[in-house]
């Protein structure tokens, strides 16, 4: 049975629907499977044995009667600031650790309606807040391939359990980067959808004009299902966009013969080490040599797009967070000292470090002596970043470059690091200002620590990036060397030795 976790969600849906498993088999084997590997990788938040057993049982249900779905009985996992009915949600934070949702986001009840199986709420950054799941309330999560270093962040939980196989895909949410840097980390497939595809409703906000929801799987096939599943105009969500949602699917073929694609030089610039930069290279070759057409593109905003992130980000926060007052639920702390010492005593105890200086930063920023100084200057560069990549897609397709600047480095190692732990986005950021889709895939080990190749579309052409990602997976043919995470391999030799 164990051999059935490393398969693909297109895979085991095939085995589900040709009655080789019933669901409730292969929710039964996650559930051991997560027994077993948690206590390393601290994945999740809170596993839901018990509702993934009973929606089992409702799938194989489904599945006797012959209903044919993707997802159908499928195993997955869910990042903790998507609001799940009846499952806590507590956004990796105190103040939030005994909040139980009344409703589902949207994208979790599309997925309850495609007969997918939850087997639980992940573990993340403090309100995605973070580069590394390090500034989460309540543990740290660990890299499948090593155990020593982080997954990433902030949707590092996710891209953690889809690594270790303790869920075939996982939902994660991206506003500087968090999907697609702890996939590149973690050696998964993650993808960024553009802002306004996947509705956000019943996501917990942090800077809404950034955030957006898409899928980590171990595929890019996977990816475009759990796209499929989740994409959508949705009445409740405003900023979700009417647009016809295509089959994704279909822009899975291996030939990019005559696609132009884009290489950014400000991607490969400082802060980009050098093997890594070389690992994306040698892949964009790769690309070349199969028909693709390859030119250097220039994108100088890219450069001020840190800065520029670091001030919207957070201003939107201090707003965003403003509801946590400790009144209406989640964590009350001091009651006793009246509404505003209550609310003091309560966000000063149930907000971590990284929460409250971003809160700090986003309040002056907004302040009314600063804010043309900082705010309106910053929303000014976001623009002159959306045109530059306008211009940029007139000439080519999609760009391709690294995901993150680094392999995964170490746990505890930038902590006190401000600077360089905000730098592991640098090259996720962008995609992010200006509301693009980007995909990462894996395209090589560095170190024996995987890499991501980022490969960004313009919006709404969900389609090409898919295809290109598809195409390289093709041509890497890196499957097998992903199956088995080192990190886990080794701690389970140490098991056996001791």
């Amino acid at each position: 049975m164990k051999e059935l976790l490393t398969l693909s969600v297109a895979e085991i849906s095939q085995k589900l629907h040709a009655r080789e498993v019933s669901a409730v088999e292969l929710t039964e084997a996650v559930l051991t499977h997560i027994s077993e590997t948690e206590p390393k990788v601290q994945a999740f938040i809170t596993p839901t044995p018990e509702l993934a057993l009973e929606m089992a049982r409702q799938a194989q249900a489904r599945l006797d009667a012959g209903e044919r779905t993707p997802l159908l009985g499928v195993p997955i996992a869910l990042k903790d600031n998507l609001c799940t009915r009846g499952v806590r949600t507590t956004c990796a934070s105190r103040i939030l650790h005994n909040f139980v949702p009344p409703y589902d986001a949207t994208v979790v009840q599309r997925l309850r309606e495609m007969g997918a199986v939850f087997v639980g709420k992940l573990n993340m950054d403090e309100f995605a807040m973070g580069s590394s799941t390090e500034f989460s309330a309540f543990h740290p999560t660990r890299n499948p391939w090593d155990l020593t270093r982080v997954p990433g962040g902030s949707s590092g939980g996710s891209a953690a359990a889809v690594a270790a196989h303790m869920a075939f895909a996982t939902l994660g949410s991206d506003t500087g980067g968090s999907i697609r840097q702890p996939a590149s980390f973690c050696g998964v497939v993650g993808l960024k959808p553009t802002y306004g595809r996947v509705s956000r409703y019943g996501l917990v906000a942090y800077a809404s004009s950034l955030d957006q929801i898409g899928p980590l799987t171990k595929t890019v096939e996977d990816c475009a299902i759990l796209l499929n599943a989740i994409a959508g105009k949705d009445p409740h969500d405003a900023t979700s966009v009417d647009l016809p949602v295509p089959d994704f699917r279909e822009a899975l073929i291996d030939d990019i013969k005559g696609i132009r694609l884009g290489v950014p030089k400000e991607f490969f610039g400082q802060g980009v080490q050098p093997e890594v930069a070389e690992t994306v290279r040698k892949a964009i070759g790769l690309l070349e040599s199969v028909g693709a057409e390859v030119q250097e593109v220039s994108l100088p905003m890219a450069e001020q797009s840190l800065a520029i992130y670091y001030i919207l980000a957070p201003a939107e926060c201090s707003s965003n967070l403003a509801r946590y007052d400790g009144v209406r639920y989640g964590l009350r702390v001091g009651a006793e000292k009246g509404h505003i010492g209550m609310m003091e005593a309560t966000r000063a105890e149930g907000f971590g470090k990284e929460v409250i200086q971003r809160i700090i930063i986003g309040t002056y920023a907004l302040s009314s002596g600063y804010y043309d100084a900082f705010y309106l200057k910053a929303q000014k560069g976001r623009t002159l970043l959306r045109q530059q990549f306008d211009a940029v897609f007139q000439q080519v397709d999609a760009l391709v470059c690294p995901t993150a600047p680094t392999p995964a480095f170490k746990l505890g190692e930038l902590v006190d690091d401000p600077l360089a732990m905000k730098l592991a986005d640098v090259l996720t950021i962008p995609v992010n200002l200006a509301g693009l889709p980007g995909l990462s895939v894996p395209c090589g080990f560095v170190d024996g620590l995987p890499v991501g190749l980022q490969i960004i579309g313009k919006p709404f052409d969900e389609m090409t990036v898919l295809r290109v990602g598809y195409a390289w997976e093709q041509l890497a043919c890196l499957r097998d060397e992903l199956q088995t995470p080192k990190g886990l391999l080794e701690d389970q030799s140490r098991d056996r030795s001791s």
